[in-house]
């Protein structure tokens, strides 16, 4: 039986790992033929090796989302290989430091900022460009619970996820009748690589986030990447701009 997205075709930023690999993934599962773009070769790789061994599509695509001239490569591969760009998940994205506003780097902020959210913008222009030549499209950006709420010691995070928020809504309303959707998702306490990093530094901290968490566990990369392919199915067809936390309820409280 054909996935959802059969014949479709999907970019994925931050691909290598975590949340990008799995929503590449399944993407790749409901049919789509998937672009793998990342700064890290070696886990895209990976990412290509296990969609194409699943029976799937994909490629690779080393990219900065931070450097304009590699969002528009990424999207120039995707049309020289497939021919258009159905569905774009801008999910690149680091942590940065964790200290008070008062003491965090300048060079640290501007870092977190290039690549969270400026990042995020420049794809979305690229991937923008072609989607409104097609007069159709779906764009799923990854904010996060800090794009809701604020974080104290994450003020870059939150600043940057806060934005990407803000820019998903007004492109929702900018492209609406030019056949495009823009939303975010915006995962609470996910099992992937960038939480690993932290709880290494923070020994305890998983335990306090389960207690935290209304549904009482953490999530899988999975769970966010299913909603992310949803957003971007015919499912969703009347759903833009909306921030949609994937959270366990935690932002509900």
């Amino acid at each position: 039986m054909a996935g959802r997205l059969a014949g479709k075709v999907a970019v994925v930023t931050g691909g290598s790992s975590g949340i990008g690999r799995a929503t590449a993934q399944i993407f790749a599962r409901e049919g789509a033929k998937v672009v793998v773009a990342d700064i890290g070769v070696e886990g895209g790789a990976e990412t290509v090796r296990l969609i194409n061994g699943s029976g799937g599509e994909a490629i690779f695509v080393q990219t900065d989302v931070a450097q304009p001239a590699d969002a528009e490569a990424m999207v120039k591969k995707a049309l020289e290989i497939y021919g258009r760009l159905d569905c774009a998940f801008n999910n690149a994205g680091i942590e940065g430091v964790v200290q008070p506003t008062v003491d965090y780097d300048e060079a640290d902020w501007d870092r977190v900022i290039s690549i969270n959210l400026t990042g995020v913008w420049l794809c979305m222009k690229y991937e923008l460009q072609q989607m409104l030549t097609q007069g159709s499209g779906a764009i799923v950006n990854t904010a996060s619970i800090a794009g809701l709420v604020g974080l104290p010691g994450f003020s870059a995070y939150v600043a940057a996820k806060h934005g990407v928020n803000g820019l998903t809504k007004t492109a929702a309303l900018e492209y609406a009748k030019s056949g495009i959707r823009v939303n975010a998702v915006c995962p609470g306490a996910i099992r992937t690589p960038m939480f690993e990093r932290g709880a290494r530094d923070n020994p305890g901290i998983e335990e306090q986030v389960v207690a935290a968490e209304p549904i009482g566990r953490m999530a899988e990369p999975a769970e966010v990447g299913e909603a992310v392919v949803w957003l971007c199915s015919d499912a969703a067809s009347f759903v833009t701009g909306l921030p949609m936390a994937v959270d366990g309820g935690w932002i509900a409280q």
